[in-house]
């Protein structure tokens, strides 16, 4: 059979197959990013389909616009983007199917095969797929757990000369660590002296628990070479699929034209869901809400981890966001260590997956604390501790 060579070499994602253990009820994940399902707003969504389906069937059963739905994208102007320090008009906005589809959609009007496309590492699994798939060449930018250090992004923007650099400077995936203010400045000073696009992802930097709020790469945006991108799966529900970008009206204009072939436009009515959503003021409430949820699930796991793990296992206690990074010491295989711990009903994921420098990562996993319940999350803590301090034993 005949594969294009775009899809030489490329793996599937790791999440996306630990996904099939979850079909198993024993097993406790700490694999995915999945939000409590206790948190999804299901009586105000229930409530606000029907309304939508009594009064715009019509409408929302029907094609709709490659753009988006407009009372969406004027939700997102209105709702949204003020309290991030920013404006835009109609031209600057695209809905999407999920922010991952902005990056295939970015990837099509920016990137041609061999471009350099500089990436946080560790990174976000999906985004490294996306990139692999168009060709790109990734070059890895030094992750540190207060973020990015300019001289070391600048260094290397220099000597590449890349097209573009993806970053989560906001309770990054997977190691939810943030990038400060000077960091977010110079970012928006390199993309606009060396002409490189940055697309901003911002899924998590509303669920906060600690600490003040920081200012968006986008609001230090001279030269439009800034695209920030707004998801509401992580506050509202994944399975919608929802997501906004807001970017250069030529960029945008140019990623609208690429969507035409590749779902024609994202669903309406799920978009007119999250636009009522928006319209009623329920957003504000509701992260509020859940930040708290989340603010105690990563405190239980914490806890857990400070009465179970060895003292050489290395993390940082989250302020935000839904992960903790974990690193082992040298010479470990948390590739290995996941086997065992699938055996023994708990799944994680290895940090080889967020790397692309070949041989780093080996020793780091990812855990979320966001999708099981507090006694799962110290059974399932107290398990891997057990099986660390085992595996510590046996490499004696």
């Amino acid at each position: 059979m005949h594969i294009a060579e775009r899809m030489q070499g490329v793996n599937g994602s790791a999440i996306r197959e630990l996904f099939k253990l979850l079909g198993d009820p024993e097993i406790i994940s700490f694999g995915g990013g999945n939000p409590a399902k206790e948190c999804f707003p299901k009586e105000d969504i229930e409530k606000i389909t029907d309304e939508l389906l009594r009064d715009k069937s019509d409408v929302l059963l029907q094609y709709g616009a490659t753009e988006g739905y407009l009372p969406l994208r004027k939700a997102y102007i209105e709702k949204i983007l003020p309290d991030l320090g920013l404006t835009a008009e109609l031209e600057n906005v695209l809905a999407l199917t999920g922010s991952m589809q902005g990056l295939d959609l970015i990837c099509k009007v920016v990137v041609n095969p061999g471009d350099v496309v500089l990436v946080e590492e560790p990174s976000f699994l999906g985004a490294l797929q996306t990139f692999n798939i168009a060709q790109a060449k990734l070059v890895p930018v030094p992750l540190h757990t207060d973020g990015i250090h300019v001289d070391e992004l600048e260094a290397l923007v220099r000597e590449y000369r890349p097209v573009m650099f993806y970053t989560i400077p906001t309770f990054q995936n997977p190691t939810s660590w943030v990038s400060g203010i000077e960091a977010r400045k110079a970012i928006a000073r390199l993309a606009a002296e060396y002409d490189m696009i940055v697309i901003e992802d911002d899924p998590y930097a509303s669920l906060r628990f600690s600490g003040e709020k920081l200012p968006t790469i986008k609001s230090f945006d001279t030269s439009g070479n800034v695209i920030l991108m707004s998801s509401f799966s992580k506050t509202i529900s994944p399975g919608m699929r929802v997501a906004l970008c807001c970017g250069n009206a030529e960029l945008i204009r140019k990623m609208t034209i690429a969507k035409q072939s590749a779902d024609t436009h994202s669903p309406n009515l799920n978009q007119a869901i999250i636009a009522e959503y928006l319209n009623r003021d329920l957003l504000p409430e509701h992260i509020a809400e859940i930040s708290k949820v989340y603010a105690h699930s990563a405190s239980v796991m914490i806890e857990a981890m400070e009465e179970y793990f060895p003292d050489w296992v290395e993390y940082e206690k989250p302020i935000g966001g839904l992960f903790i990074w974990c690193t082992l010491p040298e010479g470990w295989d948390a590739s290995e260590l996941f086997k065992k711990a699938v055996a023994r009903k708990v799944a994680f994921v290895p940090g080889v997956s967020f790397f692309t420098t070949p041989g780093k990562g080996n020793n780091t996993f990812r855990l979320n604390f966001s999708a099981e319940p507090e006694e799962r999350i110290r059974r399932g803590i107290r398990t891997l501790g057990d099986l660390l301090k085992e595996t510590a034993e046996e490499m004696k």
